[in-house]
């Protein structure tokens, strides 16, 4: 049976080793405290993303139940996996739901305020609301 490790509670100190101890020992460079990395993950790109295409905004409500859907259409040169992430984003922005089928991205509501400044700000011209 495991030892189970018991807290003081009488107010003093609490031991405690830090599980990146064994990397210090290794050699292994550690981030300093309050010093960001060199390339966080999440960073934008250095570049602002300019003129990544003209794309159309449609709200849709045939055969979808009389629910509406907002679609963005006319991507070019974007690969699926861009579109998937660009989608992933709005649907973030917009709180709902949504897909890519057939090089277009359907978002589920009438969102189209929230797509277009989201489109703006990735560097898309938005021809308009149909």
């Amino acid at each position: 049976m495991k030892e189970k490790k018991r807290i003081p509670t009488t107010g003093e100190p609490i031991a405690w080793t830090s599980p990146f101890v064994a990397l210090r020992k290794v050699g292994a460079p550690l981030a300093q405290v309050g010093q960001p990395d060199a390339t966080p993950r999440n960073a934008p790109p250095l570049t602002p993303k300019r003129d990544r295409g003209r794309v159309d905004i449609i709200r849709q409500t045939a055969h979808r139940g009389g629910k509406t859907v907002t679609v963005v259409t006319g991507f070019s040169g974007l690969s699926l996996a861009e579109q998937e992430t660009l989608a992933k984003e709005m649907q973030q922005a917009c709180g709902a739901g949504g897909t890519v089928k057939e090089g277009r991205i359907e978002i589920q509501g009438d969102q189209p305020a929230k797509i277009r400044a989201l489109l703006e700000a990735e560097g898309f011209r938005v021809a308009g609301v149909r």
